[in-house]
Formats: structure tokens, sequence, C-alpha cells
């Protein structure tokens, strides 16, 4: 009795140390968890190819691993690319004639301030645009830093994900305390639900942006292409979506006197890009991963206030693996398997 005690308090000791330094560890480097995550999905989606390539064609490790990274960040950088190319014109144009654009905007607002009998260039409203402005600015600014940083950290983590893919896969099998049936189910279903959101999100916004690049040259947007980029970029951020595209198109063709466009453009958005994004998201969240919609709607609100913008990814996971684990616990420590013999 004295040795079994003397190896539980061990036992207890041991794990308080382990979870006092997980906790340490993990308050110091929680600001790279999204990072983390990021890498783990990136990972998911190329170890495919990479054992294709050490395997099939005998690659060096380091160069496939390098060449998959080159390609996914280009993949992921060139719509980006494309909306800065796009938008450094418009820039340009607005700074070499800042004097004409203003005059302009100003002579747009008075005419609906004459018209509704409002006030909306006062003193007043103009000093909290101009605070604001000065208030923003920094958080933009800091928030494009930290999203680089990310994105380097990422690709630093990756690099030895796709190298010792094998070799991390096995630990963790051994590692985790679980049945080996359940431990193969959380890893399937982990990568499922990762590869699903991963896939789903960008085949959404590429969805979105061609519905709207339909209404778009029906409705003789000037620039169909650039309003196509911005729509599908738009799609992903969750609530507002690819309303930040077609809104201002809209009020385009206001402030150019197309009042039935504008009103056209605001029925076709609200009505179709919009529904549709709502519809084919849940139909390809249940189709690919087996989601359920509710799960996909609450896991992203989750996810954002946790993980950032990679939560829009890993907040329906949150809630699929906590559902998952109840019934690997109900599996691995139900009553019918751990029966105890109480027979003499």
């Amino acid at each position: 009795m004295s040795n079994i005690s003397n190896n539980a308090i061990r036992q207890i000791l041991l794990l308080v140390v382990i979870i006092l330094l997980g906790i340490i560890l993990f308050w110091q480097l929680q600001s790279f968890i999204p990072a983390l995550l990021g890498s783990y999905t990136m990972y998911v989606l190329l170890k495919k190819w990479m054992f294709i390539l050490t395997g099939k064609y005998k690659w060096k490790k380091s160069l496939a691993a390098a060449l998959l990274m080159f390609l996914s960040f280009l993949v992921i950088l060139l719509p980006i690319v494309l909306l800065i190319n796009m938008m450094s014109s418009k820039v340009n144009f607005a700074l070499q004639h800042s004097s004409e654009v203003l005059t302009s905007i100003e002579q747009y607002i008075h005419k609906y301030e004459e018209q509704y009998s409002i006030e909306i260039l006062s003193e007043k409203n103009i000093q909290q645009l101009t605070t604001w402005g000065t208030e923003t600015l920094p958080r933009v600014l800091g928030a494009t830093f930290n999203s680089l940083t990310t994105i380097a950290i990422m690709y630093f983590i990756l690099y030895f994900m796709l190298i010792d893919g094998r070799r991390m896969e096995a630990n963790l099998h051994q590692w985790i305390p679980l049945k080996d049936e359940n431990t193969l189910l959380l890893r399937r279903e982990t990568n499922s639900l990762v590869y699903s959101n991963a896939i789903g999100i960008p085949l959404i916004a590429l969805l979105q942006g061609l519905i709207g690049l339909i209404g778009y040259f029906v409705l003789g947007v000037n620039e169909p292409l650039f309003w196509f980029i911005v729509t599908c970029l738009a799609s992903m951020i969750p609530v507002v979506g690819a309303s930040l595209a077609y809104v201002p198109v809209a009020i385009l063709f206001f402030a150019n006197g197309s009042t039935i466009k504008g009103i056209i453009m605001l029925i076709y958005g609200f009505g179709v890009i919009s529904t549709l994004d709502s519809v084919f998201r849940f139909w390809l969240q249940k189709r690919i991963g087996d989601v359920h919609p509710l799960i996909t709607a609450f896991g992203v609100i989750i996810g954002l206030s946790l993980f950032g913008f990679i939560g829009l990814i890993f907040g329906p996971i949150l809630i699929s693996l906590f559902i998952l684990l109840i019934k690997i616990y109900a599996n691995e420590f139900s009553v019918n398997n751990n029966k105890i013999n109480t027979s003499p």
C-alpha cells in the first residue's frame, strides 16, 4: 500500500509540475498561437504532396518543403498583390488630384445636406472624424505588422513540420493517452475539419466574387475585375462580408446620379450575393467536413475573438473537437468498458 501511495504522490507531483510549466509556456507564447494554428493548417493541406515528393520522387526534404512553401505563399499572396496593384493607381490619382477630389466630395455632401436639411460637415463632426483617423491609423499599421510577423513565424514553424511530419505524427500518436482507435479517430476528424474549412473559405470567397462579377458586368461597373477581387477578399470577413464591396459600388452609382442602378446593386448584393454565401457556406461545411451549420456560425464568432483571422478556420474546429472529445471520453471510460470484476 505504501508503494502504491508513493507512486500516486509522485505521479500527482509530476502532473502538477507539467501543468504549471504548461500554463507558464502558454501564457508567454499565446501571441504565437495564430501562427501555430496557421502552420498546422498549411501542414494538413501540403503533407500529401510532401510525402509524394520525398517518397515517390526521392526529393530532399528541405527542397520539397521549400518548393511547397513557396507555391503556397504565391497562392496566398497573389490576390493581395493584385489588389494593392489596382489600389495604388487609384491612390496615386487621389493624391495628385486631392483638391479636386475633396471639392467633389464636399459638393456631394452639401447636396444631401440641403436636400434632407441635415448637417454632416459640421466642425464637431470633422473633429471627431480626425480624432477617429488618428486613433485608427496606428491600430491598422500595428495589425498589418502583426499579420506580417505571424505569417513569417507560421512559415518558420511549417518548415519543420514538413521536414519532420511523419515523426511528429508518430510521437503524437504515442504520447496521446487514448486507445489507438480513438487516437486515429481524433487525428482523422481534426484533419478533415481543417481541410474542409481551409478549402471551403476560399471556395466560398471565389463563388461570391464570381456572382458579384456577373452583376458588375451587367450594371456596367467601372473596373469590374477590381471589384471582383475586393468582393473575394471581403467575403472572408465575418458579419459584414461581401457588403464591403457591393455597398460602395452602390454608393458610387448614387453619387453619379444612377439611382436605379444603385438600388439594383443593393438588391442584388443583399438578395443574391449574401444569401448564396450563407446557403453555400453551410452546405459546403456539411458536405466536406460533416459540420452542422450552427457549429459553423457559432464557431466563427468564438474563433475570431480567440485567434483572430485564423479563427475562421479553427473556431468551428474547436466546437467540433469539444463534441468529439466527449464521444471519445464516453468510449474510453464508459461503464461498460470498465466493469469491475467483483466475483470471488
